[in-house]
């Protein structure tokens, strides 16, 4: 992070490799000091359910049982599948309802900030329907779609949608005025500004939006699972629930954790992409 003016001109003097190098050296001990965390973690835990048994293992496994478990489930299979089938299930729904919930969240949020009309028109049916708990909508679903896979992405899109509509509108209320009139005096049109102005300004709150988009589904899709589902990581945790399996339990909470990181992972790089033009 750049503090100050010396700071600013050391990194102009170092020039675009010196200054890439040192971005490079902090997120290298930064993730260092990730992993070291873990490691300290892991020993501890293993400390305390292998070695000394403080913690009653019967309700808390151990690392080794949950290595066991993960390697079951990788290669025996449980609940109706290996590890790579439940979590290919599970991440095709999350992908879907999170997909269908930016092809609509977005634009709604979008059209919402450009428009006040339009948005007097929507607001009040969308503020009614804001504080409804995605799970709430599980019965209806299945009412509708039955058990099957529509339920689930209903339910994911639901959750997702929400603050994908209100980041983007946010994202647009935020731009300030005196750009937009700026680029109008300069001849630009409705949608020059649009494209040039309004959408580069917004992008920042929409992308925080789709963050807090896919950590709900995730929360929401494991939730879905588990009251109803043939495959996923949901039907692995209500299978090891009712096995009295608490490594099996772990091990699915764990892949459920690794997936959700890598996925925001993915979308960090995205917008890492789309927002180039940001200073550092």
């Amino acid at each position: 992070m750049i503090k100050n003016g010396a700071d600013r001109m050391n990194w102009r003097v170092l020039g675009p490799r010196s200054a890439g190098a040192a971005v490079v050296s902090w997120i290298s001990r930064r993730t260092l000091t990730g992993v070291l965390t873990l490691i300290v973690l892991l020993l501890l835990w293993c400390l305390a359910t292998d070695v000394t048994g403080i913690v009653d293992r019967q309700r808390v496994p151990s690392p080794t049982e949950i290595a066991a478990a993960a390697r079951q489930i990788m290669f025996e299979g449980y609940a109706g599948g290996t590890l790579a089938m439940q979590a290919y299930h599970s991440v095709r729904l999350v992908f879907l309802g999170f997909l269908v919930a930016i092809v609509s969240g977005v634009p709604l949020g979008l059209a919402m900030g450009l428009n006040p009309r339009f948005e007097a028109l929507v607001n009040p049916a969308f503020l009614l329907v804001r504080p409804i708990p995605p799970l709430a909508w599980i019965p209806l679903a299945i009412v509708w779609f039955g058990l099957g896979d529509a339920a689930k992405i209903l339910v994911i899109w639901f959750a997702a949608f929400v603050p994908a509509v209100i980041n983007s509108h946010v994202g647009v209320r935020s731009v300030h005025p005196i750009l937009i009139e700026a680029a109008r005096v300069h001849g630009g049109t409705r949608r020059a500004i649009l494209w040039d102005v309004v959408l580069p300004g917004a992008m920042p709150m929409i992308f925080t939006g789709l963050r807090l988009s896919l950590q709900a589904s995730w929360t929401t899709l494991v939730a879905a699972e588990l009251v109803g589902a043939f495959f996923g990581l949901g039907r692995v945790l209500m299978s090891a629930y009712r096995d009295i399996d608490p490594a099996m339990i772990a091990t699915a909470m764990i892949a459920v954790g690794v997936l959700g990181a890598a996925m925001m992972k993915l979308l960090a790089m995205i917008e890492r992409s789309v927002l180039r033009w940001r200073t550092v």
